[in-house]
């Protein structure tokens, strides 16, 4: 019995080791990303999702890095580098779960990024596909403040070309920015990113 007790013990010491050592990667990670170490942040995400397979979050923050640093890079070749890093994390977890509405978004957002790359060759392609993404998600959760906001700035973003009336999506941005004010991520890591982009865009908003 004592036997049993300490092996029980012993579990559960490593357990909590191994969830600290989660806590404290993320956390790291999180940090250098906020320095703007974009690529040694995604590579700690990478490490993180490779020790913790059960977590879609490491996966989901190594595609969303690259992804957003994709939109701030003019070099081609990166670029593309950056966005098949994204696609390829992404890929792993949307294998593993086709329900979780913050992974659409996600695909959205590296469509798009494509489409920014090569507006030409990629807008015609990707834009229904984009839009299928946000419909996906929506259908999961539409009260998700970045559901909602994603999706309708994507569709001002493309306004200039269908001629798309603005005024219901900038109405869309100020109902995802009251929706932000409620929403509860599940976890400490999970995304809360969103609001600043949403109140900057209203602001523009016409």
């Amino acid at each position: 019995m004592t036997k049993i007790s300490i092996v029980i013990a012993l579990c559960i010491s490593s357990l909590l080791s191994a969830q600290g050592q989660f806590e404290q990667g993320m956390g790291k990670a999180f940090q250098l990303w906020g320095e703007g170490k974009n690529s040694e942040a995604s590579d700690l995400f990478e490490r993180i999702a490779s020790a913790e397979k059960s977590s879609w979050l490491p996966n989901y923050y190594v595609a969303l890095v690259n992804t957003t640093a994709s939109f701030g890079t003019q070099d081609k070749e990166k670029i593309n580098g950056m966005l098949t890093k994204a696609q390829d994390a992404l890929d792993v977890e949307m294998v593993k779960n086709q329900n979780n509405a913050e992974l659409y978004v996600l695909q959205a957002l590296i469509y798009t990024a494509w489409i920014v790359y090569d507006p030409m060759t990629n807008g015609m392609k990707l834009s229904a596909k984009t839009m299928e993404m946000y419909e996906k998600a929506e259908s999961l959760e539409p009260n998700n403040p970045r559901v909602v906001f994603s999706k309708a700035d994507f569709q001002i973003g493309g306004a200039k070309w269908t001629g798309v009336d603005t005024k219901p999506l900038c109405a869309q941005i100020e109902k995802a920015i009251g929706l932000f004010a409620t929403f509860k991520p599940e976890t400490p890591f999970s995304p809360t990113w969103g609001l600043e982009r949403a109140q900057e865009t209203l602001k523009n908003c016409k």
